[in-house]
């Protein structure tokens, strides 16, 4: 099964996700198909927190692709605040 996860970069203390579509058999840092967006929780005041393309998103959704739960609420903020930056 193909799933939409978060994958954990950054140093210590320090975290940075990539927004990865990958083999759900892949380990969580492992091998990926694409790589949708990135997620940085500790990201400083005016710097991008959160950036995912929601058109490939939709795309592999439509493939049978399955959201982690993180993923799912963070597409849904990154919707809510997409409508609301246009």
């Amino acid at each position: 099964m193909v799933v939409i996860r978060l994958s954990r970069g950054g140093a210590k203390k320090r975290p940075f996700f990539n927004v990865v579509v990958a083999d759900s058999r892949e380990r969580r840092d492992g091998r990926f198909i694409e790589r949708v967006g990135f997620y940085n929780p500790v990201a400083p005041d005016g710097d991008v927190k959160l950036r995912i393309d929601l058109a490939r998103v939709t795309h592999w959704e439509s493939h049978g692709a399955q959201l982690s739960d993180t993923v799912r609420r963070l597409v849904k903020q990154f919707g809510k605040s997409a409508t609301a930056a246009a």
